[in-house]
């Protein structure tokens, strides 16, 4: 922007410049001209005057300082020598006049009424006479052009300076609330549309920090509701007479306390740069879900490049996605079905691959709220934001065994 406003001016500056400048070299070039063509024609109607009066060698000193010639009417000449050209010989018919020449002007003043007929004063004024002056008029009114130019693109800059870098400063601090930073406000600086901008743009960041604060107090307060069921479930836990499920209860119950716990403080956390060893979070997931495959016949492959494999996305979240995934086997495919987690390191983070034995995705499956299963379809969307918020993507599709097949990919920043 600042540049096209430069070029703007620039053009109109131009376009000024050339419409008042070339009429005014042409102006001064005319009156060069207009003031020699006058000086001559003084000179020679001086001399004219006393060619009647003064003697042969007064004339003689007249017309050499004023650098013309004068025919006399017996043929004789006085003064610069110079042929006799057709001008000089229509004197005496027409009178005083000039003629334009390509090397100058002629200028032709005829005395009469002398003794012996007509005398005839001649000056020639050449080009270079006309043209004295005017090329250094023209450089003075080219540099007088420039000049004027530049100093209007330093002009044109220093506005452009007070309207962009505020727009500029906007689009930065636009950036930063889009990156998360929801501190950053923008400075009530430049032109008042500007201005307005900036402070519309301020209330809004802070609008929107409003709304996730309560947003975030909303779901920590859903989050903390689910205590209340919690206990009483652990209370049956407890209250089972077999030593072994109800330790096994406890155990899912302990692990939905603590899932409950971190929606409870990731709502309340600040949103910061995100961050965890995927390789360490996957393979504890994994080793969770193997204990209820086996409880239900399922065969369990899991690889992994070594580690570690940083990626740009929490723990908690990392976690929730490959819960998502693997409850989706359990939720939909029959027990006795296998399934593999393959995780791999990629040019930029990791890819996490989920392929199982049952009969793959509906065609609806993969928007939010639709499942095509009788599920409410969010669990794809979980790992799919996490994704996303990464930077990443999922794509689902069919394992080599005609399974479903789900990949996730992280990067690191």
């Amino acid at each position: 922007m600042r540049w096209r406003l430069a070029l703007l001016v620039a053009a109109t500056m131009t376009v000024v410049l050339v419409a008042f400048l070339v009429p005014l070299a042409l102006l001064l070039r005319d009156v060069a001209e207009d003031r020699a063509v006058t000086t001559a024609t003084n000179q020679a109607q001086s001399v004219a005057a006393i060619v009647a009066t003064a003697d042969p060698q007064s004339l003689r000193l007249a017309a050499e300082q004023a650098r013309v010639t004068v025919y006399l009417p017996d043929g004789s000449t006085v003064g610069a020598g110079a042929p006799v050209t057709p001008a000089v010989r229509l004197a005496p018919k027409r009178g005083s006049f000039k003629v334009a020449h390509d090397g100058g002007r002629e200028i032709i003043v005829a005395v009469q009424g002398l003794p012996g007929g007509t005398a005839v004063v001649r000056a020639f004024v050449p080009e270079r006479d006309l043209r004295r002056g005017v090329a250094r008029s023209w450089l003075i009114l080219a540099l007088v052009g420039v000049g004027l130019l530049v100093l209007g693109l330093a002009v044109a800059d220093r506005l452009a300076v007070m309207v962009v870098r505020p727009i500029r400063t906007l689009a930065e601090v636009s950036d930063g609330l889009a990156g998360g930073d929801l501190d950053r406000r923008a400075a009530a600086a430049g032109p008042p549309e500007v201005r307005a901008v900036a402070a519309a743009l301020n209330q809004l960041a802070g609008r929107i920090r409003d709304l996730l604060r309560q947003e975030r107090e909303r779901v920590a307060d859903l989050s903390h509701r689910m205590r209340t069921p919690m206990t009483a479930l652990r209370l049956d836990a407890e209250g089972l007479r077999d030593p072994a499920d109800a330790e096994r209860m406890l155990g899912h119950v302990a692990a939905l306390d603590r899932a409950v716990t971190a929606v409870i403080e990731d709502a309340r956390r600040e949103r910061s740069a995100p961050s965890c060893d995927a390789a360490a979070v996957v393979a504890e997931r994994v080793a969770f879900w193997t204990v209820l495959a086996e409880d239900q016949g399922r065969s369990v492959a899991f690889a992994a490049d070594s580690g570690p494999l940083p990626v740009a996305v929490a723990a908690g979240d990392l976690a929730a996605t490959v819960d998502a995934l693997l409850g989706n086997v359990f939720a939909h495919t029959d027990e006795g079905a296998g399934f593999a987690v393959t995780l791999k390191r990629a040019e930029r983070g990791a890819v996490l691959v989920v392929d199982d034995e049952g009969p793959g995705f509906p065609a609806a499956a993969g928007g939010r709220g639709v499942s095509g299963a009788g599920s409410t379809g969010l669990g794809l969307d979980i790992a799919r934001s996490t994704a996303e918020s990464a930077g990443g993507s999922l794509t689902i599709g069919r394992s080599p065994g005609g399974g479903a097949r789900v990949t996730v990919a992280l990067t690191d920043s």
